[in-house]
């Protein structure tokens, strides 16, 4: 009796031992777990919400695909991604003190977003004092022009696509005049004064170029019956936000318009179609730059986990999941000094050329924007301009931009 407890002891405590040295190896594990810690900030309700949510999800997406296969490497060490979002309302104080929780609080040195111009340019004090880099959807060229240089523009701006689009309108619709309209803030006048310089150089006879709206408008027919009475070709909805966009179009053709029009922003094809519906045919736009003929099979994966993060695709994440990929793909190259040294990350962007892993064709991928902003500040993103057609955006040309 007196060995069978002892027995049973020595049982139990070997037992007992073995969990503690279990979870001392697991607790060792996590520990030892490297985090590559990424933020997001941007704009995710009111009218423009999709812009930051689609940054959101993308970014979410990409992660689950990443650390589903063991996280990425960085000078032969793996790490796992984490992110922090925060919505900054596209209001530039709530912008500030985001990012100054995300640098600061948080340590995050690589941030994605915000979206306009006016959030930012708020930040860009914050990111140069921290030391941090952000990828940008705001168009104004001082962002990522000398002295600044911690901004990165994450995708193809107005005053690249505008000249594009009107080119390709005037030579293939027979495109001859062109009016302008933009709600009254910052960015999207900024868009439309891009636009109207583009225009002039294509030769096009402006037909008005000063008619605006207030944020926050819902009823477009008095600003919209003063553009539509021009009787332009084209009617070109500058910075215009996905909830605005479908308002704008509807109340166009109920007033009769017959001609085109189109944007230089990203749009949303649920909202055209719950919106303008049948009015939002021919609605011409800039895409996302991964359209189904060119998706690579890497790409149709992330369509199918952006789905099930999102609930469904947007045209937009077809662009917006190339800045995680650029900053890992930079951190690749730099090293891992470049998680606590941005500029290291700095120095290694004119090195990054790879073999673009989102398109079916063989084409690299590498920083451009030299001839807009004196250095390489910029993703060089495909350039993808769909149509609305039954429904549903379908790709009208592609183009790119080069330095």
């Amino acid at each position: 009796m007196r060995d069978f407890r002892r027995s049973l002891f020595l049982a139990v405590l070997g037992i007992f031992l073995g969990a503690i040295t279990l979870l001392f190896s697991f607790e060792k594990a996590v520990a030892q777990e490297k985090v590559l810690k990424i933020g997001q900030l941007g704009v995710m309700s009111g009218p423009a919400a999709s812009w930051g949510l689609v940054n959101k999800y993308c970014i979410q997406a990409a992660a689950e695909m990443f650390n589903e296969e063991g996280g990425v490497e960085i000078d032969g060490e793996k790490y796992k991604i984490e992110f922090v979002s925060i919505d900054d309302k596209m209001d530039p104080k709530l912008a500030v003190s985001g990012m100054e929780r995300l640098v600061y609080q948080e340590k995050i040195k690589y941030i994605i977003g915000p979206n306009v111009d006016t959030t930012a340019a708020s930040v860009v004090p914050v990111i140069e004092a921290a030391g941090a880099i952000n990828i940008a959807y705001a168009f104004s060229k001082a962002l990522y022009s000398p002295p600044h240089s911690n901004s990165i523009l994450g995708m193809i701006a107005s005053y690249q696509a505008g000249p594009v689009i009107y080119k390709y309108l005037k030579e293939n619709k027979g495109v001859k005049s062109i009016s302008f309209i933009a709600r009254n803030d910052s960015d999207p006048l900024n868009q439309r004064d891009e636009g109207v310089e583009a225009a002039k150089k294509l030769g096009l006879n402006i037909i008005s170029s000063t008619d605006t709206y207030e944020p926050g408008t819902t009823d477009f027919f008095p600003v919209m019956s003063k553009v539509v009475k021009g009787n332009p070709d084209l009617i070109v909805l500058s910075g215009v936000a996905p909830a605005d966009a479908p308002l704008l179009i509807k109340a166009a053709r109920e007033l009769g318009y017959k001609g085109l029009l189109s944007t230089e922003t990203a749009q949303d094809i649920k909202i055209l179609n719950e919106v303008a519906g049948k009015y939002a045919e021919g609605f011409i736009s800039v895409g996302g730059a991964s359209t189904p003929e060119i998706q690579s099979d890497y790409m149709k994966k992330f369509v199918e986990r952006y789905k099930k993060v999102a609930g469904e695709w947007n045209d937009e994440a077809g662009t917006k999941v190339y800045a995680l990929q650029m900053i890992i793909y930079t951190l690749q190259k730099a090293g891992k000094a470049a998680l606590t040294d941005v500029e290291a990350f700095k120095k290694a962007i004119p090195e990054v050329k790879v073999r673009n892993p989102f398109l079916k064709e063989e084409r690299i991928l590498k920083y451009v924007g030299t001839a807009y902003f004196g250095q390489p500040r910029q993703i060089g993103v495909p350039m993808i301009v769909n149509e609305v057609r039954n429904g549903k955006f379908e790709t009208l040309f592609i183009g790119s931009v080069e330095d």
